[in-house]
Order: C-alpha cells, then structure tokens, then sequence
C-alpha cells in the first residue's frame, strides 16, 4: 500500500486540519469532537442543514458546508459513521431558531446515530433520509443506499434554506428530491481503506464491479471489461427504468467520480450518458461532472438522473459558495 500519510491514527486529524487552513474564509473545524461549520454571515431564524458520514468521501459532506448548502458536516473515520456527539456538538453551534434538518445517506451505522443525536437536541429537526441507489431492489432489507445524489439534495435544499424556506418545507423539498433521483455506479478498481491496508475486494484486470457501493462493497454484480459505450449503456437503462422520464421533462445529469478516474473520462461518460436521454427526448437542462462523492482512490464513476421541476431549477442556479461548489457569489 502507497499512502501519503504519517500514521492511520492521525490521517483524518491531519487532513482536516489542512482542509480547515486552505479554506478559512470558508468554514471552522471544530477538533473535539470533529465537525466542520460554515463561517459566512448567517441569517438569523434560518433553518440549518447538518449531514455528515464516514471519511473517504470528499468532498461529500465537508466540501459542501458553506453558503447556499450545509450549515455543518460531521466527519467519522474512514467509512466509519460519524457519533452522536459530533451531531448534538454540531447542532448547538449553528441552530439558530428554526430547527435544524438532517440529511442522511441510508447506511444503518449513520440512520442509528443520527436518531440518537435527534433524540438528544432540543431543538425542533427533521430528516431526509437519501436512498437514490438503484442498484439495489426497493424492497432490499435495509433500504436502498444513499450515494451520489446526497450532492443534489443537499444543494437544492440548502438554497431553499437560505431563501427562508421552513423546516416542514425544507423536508418535504428534501424527500421529493430523493423521490425523483436514482444513481448508479461501476468500479474498474476497488478501493484501499488505510487501516486495512489492502483492496476491499479483489477485481480482476477484466472484470468490472456494476453497482457498486461508495464504501468498497462489492456491487450487483461482476462483468466482464466492456467498452465505455456498453457500460454507461447498462447503468442508463437501469435508471431510466425507475424513474421513467417522460419526452420533454427536465432533468439534471451528474456524472461523479470515485476518485481515481480522470475528468477526460468522466466527460466522456457524460456525453454518452445525455446522449441516451436526449434520444428519448428528455431535457438535460442542468448538469455537474467530476468529483463529489468518492470511495478514496477507487477507479470508477456514477451516472445520476435528477426529475426537475421549475421549483428545483431556480433553486439549483441559486448562489452557493463552499470549498468544492461554487457560482453565482
């Protein structure tokens, strides 16, 4: 294993710590326990966004505190859920009159702590739980897997907050988004968790992973190394098949990176990918490409479908400022 670290103990430490000095004007890092919040002007009686997950993720959640988007991020260990305590620490540093609304990606690990720090503020809170991982049945046991479509929820959802939306309006926001979205992804390589030193999984050099998760699990199934055209084929197909756009309907494309691919490659996964809708006659009317929910240095990426209304549109195009997305400020 080839890391650019000192030690497992102290990576996370470590790289929050410079994450926290090259983005100063940006947020605060809160070392016991670890969260990152936004340092911009807040308004007073304005609904917080809080998410949070296991590290190896990034930029996914603390890319994604600032302006426009989340009010606070709780980062856990690698892969590893964030605790209970860095939620309530978090929530009592930004809340501010409104409530506070969770946004959690559907893993049990960040479901049961995010219960439990919601169970222990005092303050009123919802959550929108993310679950856009087509990959899996909707009847799976635990639920389908948040994964790359967390970026759209909490992008259109952190607008509406700053706009002024409440709390009921910013959960009902949240759920439909989820509603309307499905991701899938495909792995050519796993990923090496540093305290394990070795691939999650073994692939071989003409094999790739279809539906794979974000954390190294292995995904809906193995197949044999086929051309871009013949994978993005096969993940387009199954998202078209849940969410079903109609001739006409807006829709924003996401194209996310695990990590390890390069843009050229990502960019040609997007083309294909708006392709097969355009021919449907489907409106790409918003798009975001590159790296945004990563699996650490997993080669691969994920198509994900968003259904637009105006509502969403306005809100998408709205101000955002934050380490990792950023127009209109």
């Amino acid at each position: 294993m080839k890391k650019m670290i000192n030690a497992v103990e102290s990576l996370l430490e470590e790289s929050l710590n410079g994450f926290a000095k090259a983005h100063e004007e940006i947020i605060t890092f809160n070392h016991q326990p670890h969260f990152v919040s936004r340092k911009q002007q807040k308004k007073s009686n304005k609904v917080v966004l809080i998410s949070g997950g296991g590290s190896g993720h990034e930029p996914l959640h603390t890319g994604l505190v600032g302006y426009g988007m989340l009010d606070a991020a709780c980062p856990g260990q690698i892969f590893t859920s964030p605790t209970p305590d860095q939620m309530l620490a978090a929530a009592q540093a930004v809340e501010n009159g409104a409530g506070v609304l969770f946004i959690v990606k559907n893993y049990a690990g960040d479901v049961m702590n995010f219960e439990i720090a919601g169970e222990m503020i005092d303050c009123p809170h919802e959550t929108v739980l993310v679950s856009d991982d087509v990959s899996l049945p909707k009847d799976h046991s635990t639920g389908r897997r948040g994964v790359a479509g967390t970026v759209i929820v909490e992008k259109i959802v952190g607008a509406a907050a700053e706009a002024g939306a409440s709390l009921a309006e910013c959960k009902t926001l949240g759920d439909r988004i989820n509603e309307n979205t499905a991701s899938m992804g495909v792995a050519l390589s796993s990923c090496t968790v540093p305290a394990l030193g070795k691939p999650t999984f073994d692939i071989g050099d003409n094999e790739i992973e279809m539906g794979v998760g974000i954390h190294g699990e292995r995904g809906r199934e193995p197949m044999d190394l086929v051309s871009a055209s013949e994978m993005v084929e096969h993940l387009t197909i199954i998202i078209d098949q849940e969410l079903k756009p109609q001739p006409g309907q807006k829709v924003l494309l996401h194209v996310n990176g695990f990590g390890a691919t390069p843009l050229m490659e990502l960019y040609l996964v997007y083309d294909l990918a708006a392709k097969f809708w355009q021919e449907k006659g489907v409106e790409i009317s918003r798009s975001l490409v590159g790296n945004f929910t990563t699996s650490l240095d997993m080669a691969g990426c994920s198509v994900t479908l968003t259904l637009l209304d105006d509502e969403m549109i306005t809100l998408w195009d709205a101000p955002v400022h934050t380490a990792a997305m950023r127009w209109g400020c």
